[in-house]
């Protein structure tokens, strides 16, 4: 994974690619996005870089995100909320857990999952080229004496 500048760097080389100049308020959705380590809906985006510019619109936080997503430097999930959330495109691969309480996203990652995957795929004559799993679940009152899902 690339740290925060590099990864504003790459991300504005994204937008020039695009066609777009570089503006202060970009820099400054870049760099929120950057330092993002959940999965920010645009509106998270905007209400964290708002309050270092006030001047700033959503408007130009939606396209900005929307350029990112097409050229390939950000991913956009759709959960069921139906609220679309973004993270950085240079991660490892990884599956979610949505709390359906709080909404809160986990990361994890499974070789044994991976592996039953790409084994049910095989049996029926596929190879897997992508895939996304979502579990949706509700934290257990015991959860706290558990341990933490790898991220």
């Amino acid at each position: 994974m690339k740290g925060i500048d590099q990864r504003v760097e790459a991300f504005e080389g994204q937008l020039r690619k695009a066609g777009l100049r570089m503006t202060q308020q970009r820099r400054l959705i870049l760099r929120v996005l950057a330092e993002a380590d959940d999965h920010p809906d645009a509106k998270g985006i905007f209400t964290r870089a708002f309050a270092h510019d006030p001047t700033l619109s959503l408007s130009t936080v939606y396209r900005t995100m929307k350029v990112l997503e097409t050229q390939g430097a950000i991913e956009r999930h759709a959960f069921e909320d139906g609220v679309s959330r973004y993270e950085h495109a240079d991660q490892a691969h990884h599956d979610h857990l949505i709390d359906i309480e709080s909404g809160t996203v986990v990361e994890f990652s499974s070789p044994e999952i991976e592996a039953l995957q790409a084994k049910i795929a095989a049996e029926l004559g596929y190879e897997i080229v992508r895939h996304r799993l979502e579990l949706y679940g509700r934290r257990l009152p015991t959860a706290g004496k558990r341990r933490k899902a790898q991220g």
